[in-house]
C-alpha cells in the first residue's frame, strides 16, 4: 500500500511516500520518495526540493498557484529521475498532519466533508496551522480525486490528560465552551515514547517518561503507562516553554496592560507569536546557532535570552517530573533537542539532584536514536529522531478504510494535472 504524507504549513509543505507491503514494520522505514515546497509570496514563487532514489531535484517556480506547483511535485512521483511509480494511480492513502482537534477528535479519522467543517471551525484556536493543514486537505482532493484521505490531529495524543492538568482554573463555565489544555506535538511525543520502550527494551507500562520536542516551536510532556497525563502547550500552541518566536507562558496581566496602552488585538498576536522567544529577546534571531555565535562575540543580550530559554525549559521539566512522581527516562527530540548538545548538558546538569548523569563525550557526538547517559545514571537520557512523517503513514495505514486493505486503482481528476 502506496501512502503519501502531505504536512502542510503556512510557509512550506513536505510530503513523503511510503510503501507499506501486510503488516507495519517494527522499526520506520525510509520513504521511498520525499519532496518539500517553500512558498515565498512575496514574489510569488515557491522553491521546491525533490529526493528519491538517490537523486535529488532542486527548482524555483514563478508565477504559479499552489494547486499547479503541488501539481508538479506529485508529476515527479512518476516522471524523471525521481520516479518511484508507475503513476498516481499507485496511491493508496493521504495522510494529514491537522494541529488542533479540539474536543471532538480523539483519534485519527477519514476526511469527510463534516471533519473538513470541523477543522475548518477550530481555525481560531489554531489559525496559521489548521487554515494551512485544510487547504492542504482541499488541493489533495482536487488533485487526487476519490483517494481516501485521513487526518492525524496532534491534540489526539493528549486526551488522556487527567482533569486536573487539563482544566484552566478560570471560572467553571470554561468548560462547558470547549476552553481547557489540548497540548500540541502530539504525533511527535506518541512516535518518541514508543521508540525510547524500543531503544530501552522496556514495555511503556514500565516508563516514567518526559518527551521534550524542542524545534522552533517546544513542548515538553510527561508519559504514563505510555500515556499523556500532562504536557506544557495548553489551549494554543502558545503556552509552555520559551521557544524561536513564541513567549510560552507569561503573565497575563501584561496583555491587559497592553491592551490598556492602545495596542489592539492583531499586535499582541503578532508580538507574542512572532517577535518574542529566543527571536525577541536576543534581538539576533529565532535561530539558537545564531544566538549562540552571537553570544561567542560577547553579546550580552543574546546570552540572557539563551540563559532564559534555559531556565524556563528547566523549570517546566520539573513540572513534569512532579506530576509523574518521578523520572524513569529523559527524551530530547527535535531540531535543538536532537543537535544541540549545550541544551541538553545546561538541562541535565539541572537533574544530577535525581541522578542524572550524562555522559559528555557520547552528548558532544548527538547520536540518533540512542542513550547518551552513562552507566552510572539511574536515569536513561534519550536523543531520538522523531519521525512524524512515518508516525502519520501508521495512522493513515489504520485508519484505511476496508475496502481498501488492497489497493485499487482510484481515478485522477486530470483536469488539475
Amino acid at each position: 500500500m502506496n501512502i503519501l504524507v502531505l504536512n502542510a504549513g503556512s510557509s512550506s509543505h513536505k510530503l513523503c511516500l511510503y510503501a507499506i507491503e501486510g503488516a507495519l514494520p517494527d522499526n520506520p522505514p525510509p520513504p521511498l520518495w520525499q519532496a518539500q515546497v517553500d512558498w515565498y509570496p512575496d514574489d510569488n514563487s515557491a522553491k521546491l526540493t525533490v529526493e528519491a532514489q538517490a537523486k535529488k531535484r532542486d527548482e524555483t517556480i514563478t508565477g504559479q498557484s499552489q494547486a499547479q506547483v503541488l501539481s508538479q511535485v506529485l508529476g515527479s512521483l512518476h516522471q524523471g529521475s525521481t520516479a518511484v511509480m508507475n503513476g498516481l494511480e499507485a496511491i493508496a492513502l493521504v495522510g494529514h498532519r491537522v494541529v488542533h482537534g479540539g474536543d471532538q477528535y480523539q483519534s485519527s479519522v477519514v476526511v469527510d466533508e463534516e471533519v473538513k467543517g470541523a477543522i475548518a471551525d477550530l481555525i481560531p484556536l489554531a489559525p496559521l496551522h489548521n487554515s494551512a493543514n485544510l487547504n492542504g486537505i482541499e488541493l489533495m482532493e482536487s488533485l487526487l480525486g476519490e483517494v481516501p484521505q485521513v487526518a492525524v490531529f496532534d491534540t489526539a495524543f493528549h486526551h488522556t490528560l487527567p482533569d486536573t492538568a487539563a482544566t484552566y482554573p478560570g471560572p467553571y463555565e470554561w468548560k462547558a465552551q470547549g476552553i481547557r489544555r489540548y497540548g500540541f506535538h502530539g504525533i511527535s511525543h506518541q512516535f518518541c515514547r514508543r521508540r525510547a520502550a524500543q531503544i530501552l527494551e522496556q514495555e511503556l507500562s514500565e516508563l516514567r517518561l518526559v518527551v521534550c520536542h524542542l524545534g522552533n516551536g517546544a513542548s515538553l510532556t510527561a508519559v504514563k503507562n505510555g500515556c499523556s497525563i500532562d504536557t506544557t502547550m495548553g489551549f494554543t500552541p502558545l503556552e509552555g516553554v520559551m521557544m524561536g518566536t513564541r513567549c510560552g507562558s507569561i503573565d497575563p496581566g501584561i496583555l491587559m496592560y497592553l491592551l490598556d496602552q492602545g495596542h489592539d488585538l492583531g499586535y499582541l498576536d503578532r508580538l507574542l507569536n512572532r517577535e518574542s522567544g529566543l527571536k525577541g529577546l536576543s534581538g539576533v534571531s529565532h535561530d539558537l546557532r545564531e544566538v549562540q555565535t552571537a553570544i561567542a562575540q560577547g553579546n550580552q543580550q543574546a546570552k540572557l535570552a539563551f540563559d532564559v530559554y534555559i531556565h524556563r525549559l528547566k523549570s517546566c521539566l520539573g513540572s513534569m517530573i512532579m506530576s509523574l512522581e518521578g523520572l524513569d527516562c529523559l527524551v530530547f527530540t527535535a531540531g535543538l533537542g536532537e543537535h544541540s548538545p549545550e541544551v541538553r548538558s545546561r538541562v541535565c546538569q539541572g537533574l544530577t539532584f535525581l541522578g542524572v548523569e550524562l555522559d559528555e563525550e557520547k552528548n558532544g557526538k548527538s547520536p540518533r536514536d540512542q542513550d547518551i547517559a552513562t552507566d552510572a545514571s539511574t536515569v536513561r537520557v534519550l536523543i531520538i529522531h522523531t519521525q512524524e512523517d512515518w508516525a502519520i503513514a501508521q495512522e493513515a495505514w489504520r485508519c484505511a478504510p476496508a475496502s481498501h486493505g488492497n489497493p485499487k486503482n482510484f481515478a485522477i481528476n486530470s483536469s488539475s494535472l
